[in-house]
């Protein structure tokens, strides 16, 4: 007598990204290229794109904006 496994796979957790692109802080879900929203200071989407995380399950990733760290992870 054969057990079947029956295991679905976890769900992908959605990774948001925050990144100052000309002048704009823009939240961007991982994999897209459509920009979810724009902000024109770093808390507002700091604030906003924490809770959309926390919301959706998923994490964040903030991107360096100056300096030698550009374009790195900073959290």
């Amino acid at each position: 007598m054969a057990v079947e496994k029956t295991e679905k796979a976890a769900p992908k957790k959605k990774v948001y990204h925050l990144k100052k692109v000309d002048g704009e802080w823009q939240v961007i879900l991982r994999e897209g290229e459509k920009v979810i929203k724009k902000f024109k200071t770093k808390e507002e989407a700091m604030a906003y794109s924490e809770a959309l995380a926390e919301r959706q399950g998923g994490t964040l990733l903030v991107h360096a904006s100056k300096g030698k760290n550009k374009g790195r992870f900073i959290k």
